[in-house]
C-alpha cells in the first residue's frame, strides 16, 4: 500500500501544481494521460475527460463506472498559501482541489490500477478522470456518457470520510419574475412587483412539501438573490428573484416545478430541470460490501456528477465535504492511504461474487 500511496500523492501533487478550472482543464487532462501511458494503460480522451477500460475488458460482462473530477473552483480571496503550490506539512496536504476532488480522484485511479491487469474479474471496470463537474458542464460527464459502453453502476468519488452517501439531492435555480405596474411613487399609481414578490418569496419560505424523503428529507427552497426598481420616486414594474431548489427522491424535478408554479404568480423559468436527485438501493451489492467494513449510509445535501447519470451510484471518497471550495483547502495525507486500501477492498468484494 505504501508504493500504491506514495505514487497516488505524487500525482496529485502534480494537478494541484496544475491550475485546472473549469472549462480550463486541458493541461491537467494532459498529466492524467501521461500517468496512465506511463503505467501501461491506453487511454481515451473527449474533450478535457480521459477514461480508460481494464486490460481485459469483455462485453459480455457487466460493467462498473469509476468516476471522480479533476477540475476545480476558483481560489478564493481567503487564501495564505498560493493555491497552485503543493504544500505538504505534518502528513498534510494542502492546496486548490486537493480535497474537492483530487484525493478521491487519486485515490481511484490507484485502484484501477490495481484491478487493471487482473483476469477473472465478475465486472468489467471503466475509469473516467472527467472536466466541468463543478459547474456540471455539459461537456464533462454528460457528454462522455454517450461514448462509453454500457454501465451498471458507478462509484463517484467525492469526499464524504468514505462513509457511503447513498441518496444526493437534486438541484433546480429558479429564475422569477414578478410584474407590477409602474407609477410614482408620491401618487397612488401603479402596482408594486416588489410586493408582489414578497408575497411569493414568503411562499418560498414557508412551503412544506408533503412527501419527506426518507433518506434525504424535505425539498429545501432558498430564495438567494432579487433586483428592482430602476429610481427612488418610481414603482418598479418588475422584479426579479432567484430560488435554489434542492429536490429530493420524493418528486422529480418536473413535478416540484409544477408544485411551485400552481402555487406563486410570478413567472418562474427554471434554468435546467437535468440534475435530478440520484442514488443507490440500500442492498445493491456494492452498498452490502461497504457496510461490511463498517462504512456509514447517508443522504448527501451537496451536488455531484451523480445527478447526471442514468444508473444506479455510490458516492464515496476520502477527504470531508466541509473543507471543499474553502480557503487553504487540504487533504490529510492518511486519509488518501486509507481511502485507497478502503475502495481496493469494496470492490473486491463485488468483483469476486459471481454475477
Amino acid at each position: 500500500m505504501t508504493d500504491y500511496s506514495s505514487q497516488a500523492i505524487s500525482l496529485l501533487k502534480q494537478l494541484i501544481e496544475t491550475p485546472s478550472l473549469s472549462r480550463e482543464e486541458d493541461a491537467s487532462a494532459a498529466i492524467l494521460e501521461k500517468f496512465f501511458n506511463e503505467n501501461g494503460v491506453a487511454t481515451h480522451r473527449m474533450g478535457n475527460n480521459v477514461w480508460a477500460k481494464n486490460l481485459h475488458f469483455d462485453d459480455s460482462k457487466p460493467t462498473i463506472l469509476l468516476n471522480s473530477h479533476h477540475d476545480t473552483v476558483k481560489p478564493n480571496a481567503g487564501y495564505t498559501n498560493d493555491p497552485f503550490a503543493a504544500i505538504e506539512k505534518d502528513r498534510i496536504l494542502y492546496g486548490l482541489g486537493s480535497n474537492d476532488a483530487g484525493g478521491c480522484l487519486v485515490s481511484l485511479i490507484t485502484t484501477f490500477l490495481h484491478f487493471h491487469s487482473q483476469e477473472g474479474l465478475q465486472y468489467n471496470l471503466i475509469l473516467a478522470a472527467t472536466a466541468e463537474e463543478e459547474i456540471s458542464g455539459k461537456d464533462g460527464i454528460e457528454s462522455l456518457l454517450k461514448v462509453l459502453p454500457a454501465i451498471d453502476f458507478g462509484i463517484v468519488g467525492e469526499p464524504t470520510l468514505m462513509d457511503m452517501a447513498i441518496a444526493e439531492k437534486g438541484l433546480m435555480v429558479l429564475d422569477c419574475l414578478a410584474k407590477g405596474q409602474s407609477g410614482h411613487a408620491a401618487r397612488e399609481e401603479g402596482d408594486n412587483a416588489i410586493y408582489k414578490a414578497i408575497k411569493d418569496i414568503e411562499w418560498f419560505k414557508n412551503y412544506q412539501f408533503p412527501k419527506v424523503s426518507e433518506m434525504l428529507g424535505p425539498v429545501k427552497m432558498s430564495v438567494t438573490m432579487i433586483d428592482a426598481g430602476s429610481q427612488h420616486n418610481v414603482v418598479p414594474d418588475e422584479c426579479r428573484f432567484v430560488v435554489d431548489v434542492r429536490t429530493t427522491d420524493a418528486y422529480s424535478n418536473q413535478e416540484t416545478l409544477d408544485i411551485i408554479k400552481a402555487n406563486v404568480s410570478s413567472e418562474v423559468t427554471p434554468r435546467s430541470t437535468r440534475l435530478n436527485p440520484s442514488g443507490i438501493d440500500i442492498n445493491h451489492p456494492i452498498v452490502k460490501a461497504g457496510s461490511s467494513l463498517g462504512r456509514k449510509t447517508y443522504g448527501s445535501p451537496t451536488l455531484s456528477d451523480q445527478a447526471l447519470m442514468p444508473f444506479p451510484t455510490l458516492k464515496i471518497g476520502p477527504g470531508d465535504s466541509a473543507r471543499s471550495h474553502t480557503a487553504d483547502e487540504f487533504i490529510y495525507v492518511n486519509e488518501i492511504e486509507e481511502g485507497i486500501g478502503l475502495y481496493i477492498k469494496l470492490l473486491s468484494t463485488v468483483l469476486a461474487r459471481e454475477v
